[in-house]
């Protein structure tokens, strides 16, 4: 009986433990798409801007010295926004991925009981 209550006891506290972590975790998920989604607008002025004839203009002004020095221009150096797009193509594809495997099981009620099966529809 003794054994029985330790086991009971180590596996109440792991689960715990991946509730703590879960908990987080989703708390943190929810905050970063909080933030994506808000920046939304950015990325889509950004995408529209890039590589169009304002874009050439201002990039043509900063080549020519015509801009402040100080002024910060990451977004006139190619890479900045091309990286920037490509990392947003990347999350959607990671995220597309992770709700096509998170799907791909899913909970069921039989007989008042949960029970995990896999799904037949593919993602």
């Amino acid at each position: 009986m003794l054994d029985e209550n330790m086991e009971q006891t180590e596996r109440i506290k792991q689960m715990e433990r991946c509730l703590d972590r879960a908990s987080q975790a989703v708390m943190c998920l929810s905050a970063a798409l909080d933030e994506y989604v808000y920046a939304q607008d950015a990325l889509r002025q950004l995408n529209d801007y890039f590589g169009s004839d304002q874009w050439k203009h201002d990039f043509a002004a900063d080549s020519a010295g015509l801009l402040p020095p100080d002024l910060k221009r990451g977004v006139l150096s190619e890479d900045a926004v091309w990286n920037l797009l490509e990392d947003v193509r990347d999350l959607k594809e990671r995220m597309r991925e992770m709700v096509k495997d998170n799907y791909q099981y899913h909970l069921i009620e039989r007989n008042g009981k949960s029970e995990k099966i896999k799904s037949d529809k593919q993602g």
